[in-house]
């Protein structure tokens, strides 16, 4: 990975500020609604221990039957139909029906329906009435208590049959409704609006299972108070919902409603919306369980309440953007749950000023991120070009051969005066290359000084033996005369090869070029090979155009030579060798490939190096291999702007060495 890549993550390390921004705008939204909520709680309080001083909640004696206010006209038909608003919210009755009071400016009506699928009927009327399946109804008010007998043998109108004696302002006859099916029965019937209901019980005979004909689940009725609402409005905070609830959950008193129309301040986006409740309000309720217009709430923050546990949350509002807090607090009286109080709070500062600070602080992070990374882009592009200069000069003293002549010629080692550490490691590698470039021209410079260093004791040592050769000499004495001229031979050929070598190079660098047709170079040298390769076969592949290139032809010939010498040292007797001429991409290319073994991986870069060699030892009597013949061919190719390699071949047959040349320079002309 580039130091710009890896700089670019260090910068990512500045996310960590939107995100502790993030966590600090969410604390403190969360503080701020807290606060709220403390408050409103306190409002709470102060309001439920007003309505019970007051005494405008009464202490409620048990359960008690709710009575609805009816959504739409009721016809009394013994069907549901007009019922269906308020069948949500219907009351349990002896785990085998339910039950629904309603009112409107009619009267009092009632509905009950009754699962049985075992007949037994009979009409009020008749003597056997409570052995059949009927219903007891329960009404009493401050005169007394009246029980009525609800049966019919067939569906339709009836009249229910007083059981006790008569009692002021309740009626004596009701007419009712009974309709039936496969599943079971329904009641419906109406109350006059001039009798006062202060109780209502109704008991289920079922003649199956018997029981008590005459028993009945009797509990005072429970309806929204005009009465209670007007005193909570008086008493509830401004722009505060405020709802009252029995022990059951009923709704008794509302005053006020939820103002979430837009503010001063505006409203926040559906963006910002969404952003404040994904990231911040995760704490929102849903608000379908809270809504304004159901009679009964039975969520667990009203459970908590009845349980004598005040306590606040905070819900989704109806409009976009909004949020209402919610405080529950008991209603007590004389230690004794009756109730719950209600306030109710919507807000839209909270979100919006949440949303306008973690926005703010959002922009301000993501630019200082984005001044960051730039800063530090701009450092590591700066800093990977200076790298990248040190690169280039030590891979032009790499290409020179070593030397430094590449890295000299335009000046001094780049970045040598640069005060930080990059300028430290320039100036140690200009060290290191000056004593290496000081080690390696005298490498070069060595073949030649030791060949004549080498021939004055070398011809010491061959005028003594030839005096030795002179004298008599015992027969034991012979052998070791002989191997000592082998030697002397053997190291006058050493010195006479580097001499050769030094010699080669300066005429290398003195060759003259021309313009010639490779292709006549490459067929002449082929045509002369054939008659020193014994019984091998040679293969040359010239192009069908002239190649014409400004070189050395004397040099290229010679190359070639060294080329072959070097293929047929490694090709068997049988084997076969390939000459091929072709222009590449940029210059000509000559191809020598024989068959052989492979070159090892070690020596693929070093082949062309001066004194390596691959072959073996020489034995006795065998010329020497100094590794000087790849070399020239090397130095061939780069006075002629190109360069030497070798590859093995790809079906793992053979070898091949490819001899690039671009031509050599052509003198200026003066003007």
């Amino acid at each position: 990975m580039s130091l710009r890549r890896k700089l670019l993550l260090v910068a990512l390390c500045t996310l960590a500020l939107p995100i502790a921004g993030w966590l600090y705008v969410r604390q403190m939204e969360m503080l701020l609604r807290d606060g709220q909520a403390q408050a409103l709680l306190a409002s709470a309080r102060a309001v439920a221990r007003s309505l019970v001083v007051t005494g405008a909640v009464p202490q409620e004696q048990g359960r008690g039957w709710y009575v609805q206010q009816a959504a739409n006209p009721i016809t009394v038909d013994g069907y549901a139909d007009d019922w269906a608003p308020l069948t949500p919210w219907s009351q349990s009755l002896d785990r085998r029906g339910k039950l629904l009071l309603a009112e409107d400016s009619d009267g009092l009506y009632l509905y009950v329906d009754i699962s049985d699928t075992r007949r037994s009927r009979a009409d009020a009327d008749d003597v056997n009435a409570l052995a059949a399946d009927h219903l007891i109804l329960v009404l009493a008010n401050d005169g007394g208590q009246r029980r009525y007998l609800l049966a019919s043998a067939a569906p339709g109108p009836f009249t229910a049959r007083p059981l006790d004696s008569p009692v002021s302002g309740l009626p004596d006859v009701l007419n009712a409704q009974w309709q039936e099916d496969g599943s079971g029965y329904r009641v419906e019937l109406q109350l006059p609006r001039n009798a006062p209901i202060r109780t209502l019980g109704v008991g289920v005979f079922d003649a199956a299972t018997g029981g008590d004909p005459l028993a009945a689940d009797t509990r005072p009725l429970l309806q929204y108070s005009a009465t209670l609402s007007g005193e909570l409005a008086k008493l509830a905070p401004d722009r505060v919902q405020a709802r009252v609830l029995s022990a059951q959950g009923w709704l008794l008193a509302r005053s006020g409603r939820l103002n979430t129309a837009p503010g001063t301040d505006g409203q926040p986006g559906w963006f910002a919306s969404m952003v404040y409740r994904s990231l911040l309000a995760t704490r929102l309720e849903d608000a379908n369980p809270w809504s304004q217009d159901v009679p009964r709430l039975d969520t667990r923050e009203v459970g908590d309440a009845l349980a004598g546990r005040p306590v606040s949350v905070w819900r989704s509002g109806e409009e976009r953007g909004s949020v209402v807090l919610t405080a529950a607090v008991p209603i007590k009286h004389a230690g004794r749950v009756d109730g719950v109080l209600l306030l109710e709070q919507a807000s839209r500062s909270v979100p919006l000023l949440a949303s306008r600070a973690l926005f703010g602080l959002l922009l301000t992070s993501f630019a200082v991120l984005l001044v960051a990374g730039g800063i530090l882009l701009t450092f590591a592009t700066r800093l990977s070009l200076r790298l990248a200069r040190l690169r280039n000069a030590a891979e032009r003293a790499q290409l020179n051969d070593g030397r430094l002549d590449g890295v000299f010629e335009r000046g001094r080692f780049p970045m040598i005066d640069a005060p930080d550490e990059i300028g430290d490691l320039a100036r140690s590698f200009e060290r290191l290359f000056e004593v290496v470039g000081s080690y390696t021209d005298y490498l070069h410079t060595l073949a030649s000084k030791l060949s004549h260093e080498l021939n004055t004791p070398l011809a010491i040592v061959k005028s003594s033996l030839d005096n030795l050769e002179q004298a008599e000499l015992s027969p034991e004495a012979q052998p070791y005369l002989a191997r000592a001229r082998d030697g002397v031979a053997r190291l006058g050929a050493l010195v006479r090869a580097m001499s050769e070598a030094s010699r080669m190079e300066r005429a290398i660098s003195a060759a003259e070029p021309e313009d010639v047709d490779l292709r006549d170079v490459v067929r002449g040298c082929a045509e002369a090979y054939r008659a020193l390769i014994g019984r091998r076969r040679l293969e040359c592949m010239l192009p069908d155009a002239p190649l014409q290139v400004h070189c050395a032809p004397e040099l290229v010939a010679q190359a070639l030579d060294k080329l072959l010498d070097n293929a047929l040292s490694f090709t068997p007797e049988q084997g076969w060798l390939r000459l091929v001429l072709r222009a590449g991409d940029d210059g000509v290319e000559i191809e020598l490939a024989n068959q052989g073994p492979p070159l090892p991986e070690a020596m693929q870069g070093r082949l062309f190096d001066s004194l390596v060699s691959l072959r073996d030892k020489a034995t006795p009597g065998e010329a020497p291999h100094l590794g000087l013949g790849l070399y020239v061919v090397r130095l061939v190719a780069e006075r002629h702007g190109g360069m030497a390699a070798a590859r093995n071949l790809e079906d793992g047959s053979g070898v091949a060495f490819v001899l690039q040349l671009r031509g050599m320079p052509r003198p200026r002309l003066g003007g």
